[in-house]
C-alpha cells in the first residue's frame, strides 16, 4: 500500500529543528505515512522563514506536487497574507486534491483556500505545537487526522455540517479584503490568544458588523487563553462578549468549542468529513 506522503511548509514563521525532529520522531509511530520537511521551514528573514518569495516557492513546491497528498502548515507567527499574490494565482489544478492543515496565521491561507473551492481544508495543530506542554499529543492528532480521518480528533459539534474556525485577530485583518472568507451558511468558530478583553470586544465589533456576517448559520467561541492583565477589568468576559455581540445582530451563539492555541486544540474540518472522499468529482 502507498504511503500518505505530507509535506510541511512555513508561510509565516520558521520552524526550530528540535521541533522538527520531535515531530519526525512522531511520525515514527505512523507507519503508514510518509514526512517531508521542505528545507525552507529552517530559512531566517527577519521575522519569517525566509523570504516572501521563497515561502511563496515552497508552499508551491508541496502544493503543485502530485507527489504530496497534504500540506501541512509548520508555524503561525505572521506572513501568510503576504504571499497571497505569488500564490493564488499559481496553484495547478492538482493542488485542489490536496488537504490542508493548520491554525492561527496559517488560517489566512486557509481562507483564500477556501474561497477557490479548495474541499479539504482543516483548523488543527501544527509541527510547531511541538513544544508546547503536552504538545505531542497534539502532534499525534494531527498525524491521526491527515492519515486516516480519525473522527476522535476532530471536534465533535455540528460535525455533519459546514464549519470554518479562525483564529479572530488574524480573520478581522482579511475583513473587507478579497481574502474575507465566504462564511455563507456555515458555523463559524473563533479561537485567540495573548489579547487583552478589550482587543477582543473590539475585533469583534468588526467582525459582527461586517454586511456579509449575518449569512454565518451561527458563532461558537474557543479558548481565548492566556488573556493578559489589563490595568482595569474590561467588565466581561470572553464568552459575554461574544454573546453579546450575538445577541445585538441576531446570530446564533452556538457554545464554546474546543479549539484554541494549546496542545488540545481539536481539529475542524471545514467540511464534513464525510463529503470529503466525493468533494473533487
Amino acid at each position: 500500500m502507498d504511503k500518505l506522503r505530507i509535506a510541511i511548509v512555513a508561510p509565516g514563521a520558521a520552524l526550530v529543528p528540535a521541533s522538527a525532529e520531535g515531530v519526525r520522531a512522531l511520525a515514527a509511530e505512523f507507519p503508514g505515512l510518509d514526512l517531508h520537511i521542505h528545507p525552507q521551514c529552517f530559512a531566517k528573514a527577519g521575522h519569517f522563514a525566509g523570504p516572501d518569495e521563497e515561502r511563496a516557492r515552497a508552499f508551491l513546491d508541496a502544493a503543485n506536487d502530485p507527489a504530496f497528498d497534504a500540506v501541512w502548515f509548520a508555524a503561525g507567527g505572521y506572513g501568510a497574507s503576504r504571499l497571497f499574490e505569488r500564490i493564488l494565482p499559481n496553484l495547478a489544478p492538482v493542488a485542489r486534491a490536496k488537504t490542508y492543515l493548520g491554525y492561527s496565521d496559517a488560517g489566512a491561507l486557509l481562507a483564500a483556500l477556501h474561497n477557490l473551492g479548495f474541499p479539504r481544508l482543516a483548523h488543527g495543530p501544527m509541527p510547531v505545537d511541538f513544544a508546547r506542554a503536552d504538545g505531542p499529543d497534539a502532534i499525534r492528532r494531527a498525524l491521526a487526522f491527515l492519515l486516516r480521518r480519525d473522527p476522535s480528533t476532530v471536534e465533535p459539534q455540528h460535525a455533519n455540517e459546514p464549519r470554518l474556525a479562525f483564529n479572530l485577530t488574524v480573520l478581522c485583518h482579511l475583513l473587507g479584503t478579497p481574502y474575507q472568507p465566504n462564511w455563507d451558511g456555515a458555523i463559524l468558530m473563533l479561537e485567540d490568544v495573548g489579547e487583552y478583553h478589550y482587543r477582543l470586544d473590539r475585533f469583534c465589533f468588526g467582525l459582527f458588523h461586517n454586511t456579509a456576517f449575518k449569512r454565518v448559520k451561527g458563532v461558537m467561541l474557543g479558548r481565548c487563553d492566556p488573556i493578559p492583565e489589563n490595568d482595569r477589568p474590561f467588565g466581561q468576559t470572553e464568552t459575554e462578549i461574544v454573546e453579546r455581540f450575538c445577541a445585538m445582530t441576531g446570530i446564533p451563539y452556538l457554545g464554546r468549542a474546543d479549539i484554541g492555541h494549546d496542545a488540545k486544540n481539536k481539529i475542524v474540518p471545514f467540511r464534513p468529513l464525510t463529503d470529503w472522499e466525493g468533494s473533487l468529482q
